[in-house]
């Protein structure tokens, strides 16, 4: 009885503090031993892209988790590392990256540098400021120089598609169902994103371009879904075979994994999957 007060309090507390924020317990002792584990292993004097996928590798095993972010009907910050899918895995990678290269290492660090990643300008205001669409995603952070959009230099073709798979699936997102002042503002975000020019590697080209990726890259898979931009995500890590493989969650009922087959072939196995843009990340002192 006394387990399910302290349960109970703890996910009272966290809700109601902090700026909003969720999580549970479990969440701030993953979040110290992630710490913990830089220290272990000196990470913070390694490049940025090294300490992303040392990261990476310690949430191996780590159950998938479907729509952990979406919590209520207010937009909060969700902190929830113990299930994670394929964005909140290099997201969750990335933002302790960035926190260990700046030596900030207390779970306050964590939740506002996860702030800083997952939403628009790094500012947390209503459901639409979350970067929803992951090329929406990659273009704030290389517009905020966290990371650059590589794609077109490593020999990207242009990626012209319509995008708006949110505001004409209102139903599957509760915030979007349940207020429609969202859906206009998705549509105009989903307005802007269709207007850019991005570029993409088709999946035929990726192994002609694999000595330009690195480690610690990364990588959103394009989609020909129609009205969607990327439909998975992950990290791009070198294997002993040489090649570039994905680093990722990869569905319900997976854990985080790394691929057996080398990226350019992981992608020809999915007949929705199209190619990839890549992101690197940049040192948190540029």
């Amino acid at each position: 009885m006394k387990k399910l007060f302290l349960f109970l309090f703890v996910l009272w507390f966290s809700s109601n503090n902090l700026a909003q924020t969720i999580y549970m317990q479990k969440d701030v002792d993953l979040c110290n031993s992630k710490f913990q584990l830089a220290v272990d292993k000196n990470l913070s004097s390694l490049p940025i892209n090294q300490i992303i996928v040392e990261i990476g590798k310690s949430f191996l095993g780590t159950d998938y988790s479907a729509s952990s972010l979406e919590k209520g009907d207010e937009e909060k910050l969700v902190v929830h590392l113990t299930g994670l899918d394929c964005y909140t895995f290099l997201e969750s990678s990335l933002v302790f990256a960035r926190c260990i290269r700046e030596g900030k290492t207390s779970f306050d660090d964590y939740k506002n540098e996860l702030t800083n990643i997952r939403y628009r300008g790094g500012k947390l205001e209503e459901y639409p400021s979350r970067l929803h669409y992951f090329s929406d995603w990659i273009f704030d952070m290389n517009k905020r120089r966290i990371g650059k959009d590589i794609t077109k230099e490593i020999g990207g073709k242009p990626y012209d598609k319509k995008i708006n798979f949110m505001s004409t699936h209102v139903d599957a997102y509760h915030q979007l169902k349940n207020n429609s002042k969202y859906v206009d503002e998705i549509a105009k975000i989903e307005k802007d994103i269709s207007s850019r020019k991005y570029f993409y590697i088709p999946q035929d080209e990726i192994s002609k371009v694999e000595d330009k990726i690195q480690s610690g890259d990364i990588i959103g898979i394009t989609t020909n879904v129609e009205g969607l931009d990327i439909a998975h995500t992950g990290i791009a890590i070198r294997m002993e075979d040489g090649r570039i493989h994905l680093m990722h969650a990869p569905n319900v009922g997976y854990k985080v994994q790394i691929t057996e087959k080398p990226l350019a072939d992981y992608i020809k196995g999915n007949k929705k999957q199209t190619g990839i843009m890549v992101l690197r990340v940049s040192e948190v002192s540029e």
